[in-house]
């Protein structure tokens, strides 16, 4: 009992051959949902550049709402280090004392730089809209109508003029924070990678291209989520409004749900950047097979034996592969859209799991090896942070902080 509350670990490691006593699976389930999740933050991020920086106009609603929806992401990616940490009150050094002397404490610098861009970026997009609402309600009973005046009033920030050359620097804003928050977007996530490749003593993660790889299926998995959430949201109005028109209300606004034509244009992105994520992994995987350094042999046995269904199967085959083709498919639906997308995040997932977890499957012995048990009933406050609802609640709080967001900003209306 003792050695259970002492050993972080030790009830979900498995160990087989020769393993070292004091070596155990210590990181789990939340650091393989920490760099996901900052990856989702990044391709959010992305994807709204791409109508903001490079003029695709034919982006504009969808990039409006991976705009806010990457905003909704933004304080989930620290939730899975507060989680995982025993001090968790202590990961807010971070914060306040970010330096650039290591990786993770500058950190703190990347993040508060990103969340200003990512809110300055939203204010002048909405500006407009803020207001509008606050000329709109002023006067107008009841307290939820002034209490959402006086909101909207200071969302304005004392900005009220909507001239064409207020909106004009409104636009300019806008443009110059996507084309500078691109590269910070990426330098969030891509950290991630830099801790990964530069850990000397484990040989799977010491790869120089490992920071690009993890830039890449951010980029991917962050594109595929807003997609996927904008499918799912634009196809249940249409439903609401389906109903509604059947019980004769007529107040109901004609609703088409989604825009194949914006989903597939979205999709041809979404294809280059998976295109460019599976050749950088297959390329790190052909160049640590052709230089066959002295830790080939354990990372070979690893990924052609331990956890070849987890690699090349649920990875590689499931993951990129298989919605690969159902994206490069003539005339897209939007069941296959959705089937290739969950598909999507699930691979770059399972690439997530097999960098965090597979790095620690083989023993410093090179005889031996790890697994993990992901713990599935919480017994303990220990194995709900470390399981299956601990990883839950992770994925689940986006989507709640999405939808209060957009009690106030309407993501995905035109404003």
């Amino acid at each position: 009992m003792t050695e259970q509350l002492i050993v972080h670990g030790l009830e979900w490691t498995v160990k087989d051959l020769f393993v070292y006593p004091n070596e155990f699976i210590y990181w789990s389930i939340q650091i393989v949902m920490y760099p996901y999740m900052t990856g989702l933050v990044a391709g959010a991020f992305v994807l709204s550049s791409l109508y903001h920086v490079f003029g695709q106009k034919d982006l504009q609603g969808i990039a409006r709402f991976s705009l806010v929806f990457s905003l909704a992401l933004l304080p989930t990616a620290m939730m899975p280090l507060l989680l995982h940490l025993q001090q968790p009150f202590r990961g807010m050094n971070v914060m306040f004392t970010p330096h650039f002397t290591s990786a993770i404490a500058a950190f703190g610098i990347v993040f508060s730089t990103y969340a200003a861009i990512v809110l300055s970026e939203i204010w002048f997009v909405y500006r407009k809209f803020f207001v509008e609402q606050s000329i709109a309600l002023k006067g107008q009973p009841g307290f939820v109508n002034t209490f959402k005046q006086t909101l909207y009033t200071i969302l304005t920030l004392g900005a009220m003029n909507t001239d064409d050359a207020a909106m004009g620097i409104d636009k300019k804003g806008v443009k110059i924070l996507a084309g500078i928050g691109i590269p910070v977007a990426c330098f969030l996530h891509g950290y991630a990678g830099f801790i990964f490749g530069s850990v000397k003593a484990n040989a799977l993660w010491m790869s120089p291209l490992m920071p690009v790889i993890f830039i890449m299926s951010a980029v991917v998995s962050g594109i595929a989520l807003c997609m996927l959430t904008y499918i799912i949201i634009m196809e249940y109005k249409k439903f609401q409004a389906t109903l509604a028109k059947g019980r004769g209300d007529e107040t109901v606004k004609e609703l088409g749900g989604v825009e194949m034509d914006v989903i597939s244009k979205t999709s041809r992105y979404l294809i280059g950047f998976l295109i460019a994520a599976i050749s950088l992994e297959l390329l790190d995987l052909i160049f640590r097979g052709y230089t066959a350094m002295k830790s080939w042999d354990i990372l070979r046995s690893v990924m052609f034996h331990e956890d070849f269904t987890k690699i090349f199967i649920l990875q590689y085959g499931c993951g990129n592969l298989l919605p690969f083709f159902l994206l490069m498919l003539p005339r897209p639906t939007i069941k296959r859209m959705v089937v290739a997308l969950v598909l999507v995040l699930f691979g770059v997932f399972m690439m997530r799991w097999n960098v965090v977890i597979g790095g620690q499957a083989f023993s410093l012995s090179f005889e031996g090896f790890m697994h993990y048990n992901l713990p599935i009933i919480p017994h303990n406050l220990e194995t709900y942070k470390e399981g299956l609802f601990g990883a839950l609640t992770v994925a689940i709080t986006p989507f709640i902080i999405f939808w209060g967001i957009n009690k106030i900003i309407p993501s995905l209306q035109k404003v």
